[in-house]
């Protein structure tokens, strides 16, 4: 499975940041919460996911917001494989501009379906799972290496 790092890291920043806010911490206030002492620009690079932190830093700050460290990244693996739940958002425009030889199925497809929607689809579809089974098999990928590569299409 191929995973975009600096996405992640981005998306485990944005949690991490939610989370706090959730709590209505602000990041001096959850530095008071920490084992150990962060700077509050470090939390700050952590949160914008400019900066990797370790697994115990990571831990360390779940245990400061009482969230369970395996939960929060549940919630980063879900943004960063499956935008909603059991689907994944995909700008056609971007597929058809970049999908390389092995997406040709993909490209392909999603050439026919913007010509089919014209302007009024925006060019943007949310697939589920059984249309991304079912794409996956006609690129002759695994579904999760083909979730994975999707990413690159996303209109964010």
């Amino acid at each position: 499975m191929l995973i975009d790092a600096v996405e992640y890291q981005r998306i485990l920043g944005d949690e991490l940041r939610k989370l706090r806010r959730s709590r209505g911490w602000t990041r001096k206030e959850l530095n008071q919460h920490l084992q150990s002492e962060i700077s509050l620009q470090t939390l700050a690079t952590y949160e914008l996911g400019t900066r990797q932190c370790s697994v115990v830093r990571l831990v360390e700050l779940c245990v400061a917001m009482d969230e369970l460290p395996q939960d929060l990244l549940a919630k980063v693996h879900r943004r960063v494989f499956l935008d909603e739940p059991g689907r994944v958002r995909v700008d056609l425009r971007k597929v058809v501009a970049d999908a390389p030889a092995d997406l040709l199925p993909l490209r392909r497809w999603a050439e026919d379906r913007l010509r089919q929607t014209g302007e009024q689809g925006g060019g943007e579809i949310a697939l589920d799972l059984p249309a991304l089974e079912r794409m996956a098999e006609l690129c002759r990928l695994p579904t999760v290496d083909l979730i994975a590569r999707l990413r690159r299409y996303t209109s964010r």
